[in-house]
């Protein structure tokens, strides 16, 4: 994808003042003419930055405004190592406001509409992203945050949501109740935006069918404002990327190199607008890639394919390298499998053993058939046996949040 002559301008904008206003910036670029990054070029022989060096920067090392100047913190998600604190100023939170609103209005929300927002407050920026952008949309908000299922079902009903903001793995535990319950009837659902986590098709399929509503992909992390820079439309073809607010490329993983739009690599993001913590050639570590062509909803916004994992998210087993998305993809294509699996990596006798459980709704007597199914289709995908497992539809567990599909207990 082409840097536009407003990118081009914006990020040059940004380039002449970084290094004076950011400490984190003025060490990285230390030595490095940044007058001289004219063309995309230029700009693409500059060095990444990576979460680790975020890490780094704590508690407010990334700031690049006086500290009077912030009126937020939010933190990454991450549960291990020290916490990246990303600073907000006014703009910075009003901007942010201004992307969640276009995306609920790409998908056809509007004042009238009433959002519940499931998804976690506090440092989390999830929560108070959903929340804002509805705000500034002029919609009915019902700030719930997680958990208390009936509580939620309680106020969806009572109050006549017609939005559910909300991980995929909520929404799931979500429409499973509502489905148990016989009660899809007293809802009065129509979208749901759902963002946060990778989700496969038939995870997809069975939200729709039980809520009855429309379902659309919301893409962002915290480093990067939060969830917002970006939207499935109602034609599911990709996520439009506001690239008035920030800039996209997708580069080769191992080498750094910056691929030709349609082919799958990582995500990086430069932020154009950004006040509190500028980033310059961010390495968002989800795997995606630049759509080419338009979009039939006739939006002038570029698109990068749906997330299909994350370059951390890999797993060595037996000297090869495995993402969840490619146990996905198997599961998914099997008829009697349903959207729910789990991945337990041991090491017994001396050996590397992959345990793979699914839900199905098939009898008893089917199960050893689909089991020996999954074990042929998995090893010609990973080019590893797995042990199958078939087990009951909820028995596997389900999250609030975000669900853990693979665990490696090996270490």
């Amino acid at each position: 994808m082409r840097m536009n002559d407003y990118q081009a301008e914006k990020i040059r904008g940004v380039l002449s003042t970084i290094k004076d206003k950011s400490p984190f910036y003025g060490e990285k670029f230390k030595g490095i003419d940044l007058s001289g990054v004219r063309t995309q070029e230029d700009f693409e022989r500059l060095p990444f930055t990576d979460k680790e060096e975020l890490r780094g920067a704590y508690p407010l090392g990334l700031s690049a405004v006086p500290e009077r100047e912030i009126v937020r913190i939010h933190s990454s998600s991450g549960t291990t190592g020290v916490p990246v604190i990303i600073p907000y100023t006014k703009k910075d939170v009003e901007d942010w406001g201004t992307m969640f609103e276009r995306c609920y209005r790409m998908a056809g929300l509007g004042p009238d509409d009433i959002v519940q927002v499931t998804p976690g407050y506090g440092l989390w920026t999830a929560g108070i992203g959903f929340q804002y952008g509805a705000e500034k949309l002029g919609a009915m908000v019902i700030p719930m945050g997680p958990g208390n299922t009936d509580k939620q079902i309680k106020m969806m009903t009572d109050l006549h949501s017609t939005v559910l903001g909300s991980t995929s793995s909520y929404a799931l535990l979500l429409s499973e109740e509502i489905k148990k319950r016989g009660i899809k009837d007293k809802i009065s659902l129509r979208k749901g935006v759902i963002g946060s986590e990778r989700w496969g098709d038939k995870m997809r399929q069975r939200i729709a069918d039980d809520l009855g509503v429309e379902l659309y992909d919301i893409y962002g992390l915290t480093e990067i404002y939060g969830p917002g820079i970006g939207i499935s439309c109602s034609y599911e073809n990709g996520i439009h990327m506001w690239d008035d607010y920030l800039y996209f490329e997708v580069v080769d993983p191992r080498t750094g190199e910056v691929l030709p739009d349609g082919q799958v690599g990582e995500l990086v993001i430069t932020t154009l607008l950004k006040e509190g913590a500028p980033l310059i050639r961010y390495r968002t570590h989800d795997l995606t890639r630049i759509m080419t062509g338009d979009c039939p909803c006739g939006a002038r916004y570029p698109r990068i394919d749906i997330i299909t994992g994350r370059t951390d998210d890999m797993v060595k087993v037996r000297g090869t390298n495995i993402f969840p998305a490619q146990f996905d993809g198997v599961l998914s294509g099997m008829e009697d499998v349903e959207s729910e699996y789990q991945v337990m990596i041991d090491h017994l006798e001396g050996k590397d053993i992959v345990t793979v459980f699914f839900e199905t709704k098939a009898p008893e007597k089917k199960r050893p058939a689909i089991e020996k199914e999954a074990m042929r289709r998995l090893k010609e995908a990973i080019s590893i046996t797995v042990v199958p497992k078939a087990v009951n539809v909820g028995d596997l567990p389900r999250s609030e949040k975000k669900t853990n599909r693979i665990f490696d207990n090996r270490y």
